[in-house]
């Protein structure tokens, strides 16, 4: 196997994004958990132009990692006190959630396992210009994203609204 530059930034984009994302899971202080999940985020979209697709690192950035962390922080500040901690998980929960877990790496696993990858020598991905892109995502056709942007943008409002009100009742 040979190892290149692209091959050691994988592995440490990869290090990086599963110690924080273990990080945003297990510590108790919400606001320190959204900034994990940043973190995450921006690891992701280091993949994303590792790879080569520009865009969507770019969305990633800006929508995932601007947007969304810091409605997260905004609603987490707005609705917790100055000292919020998470509390301590019962047993039982702890051990669905461990139980959880240990499933869904098994399932990885035999999935990772039983699927035959296809070796390519032609990595570079194929560039679509950002017009094409746009119609693409706002066209309501078939193959269109018209609905589900929409959807998502009414779920975020939804967000911003139910955070207004928990607020104003304190």
């Amino acid at each position: 196997m040979e190892i290149n530059l692209e091959t050691v930034v994988f592995y440490f984009l990869a290090a990086f994004i599963t110690i924080f994302s273990i990080l945003t899971v297990t510590t108790s202080r919400m606001v320190r958990s959204a900034t994990y999940l940043l973190f995450v985020l921006f690891g992701t979209a280091g993949i994303y132009f590792l790879l080569g697709y520009t865009f969507l690192g770019s969305v990633q950035i800006m929508v995932y990692a601007g947007g969304i962390v810091v409605l997260y922080v905004f609603s987490i500040l707005l609705t917790s006190g100055e000292g919020d901690r998470a509390g301590k998980l019962k047993r039982s929960k702890f051990l669905a959630g461990l139980g959880a877990t240990v499933g869904g790496a098994i399932i990885v696993l035999f999935i990772t396992l039983k699927h035959k990858f296809i070796t390519t020598t032609d990595l570079a991905p194929l560039e679509i210009n950002i017009k094409t892109i746009g119609h693409q995502m706002l066209s309501g056709d078939k193959y269109g994203y018209l609905l589900p942007f929409e959807a998502v943008s009414i779920l975020l409002l939804a967000c911003i609204v139910g955070g207004l009100l928990i607020a104003r009742k304190r």
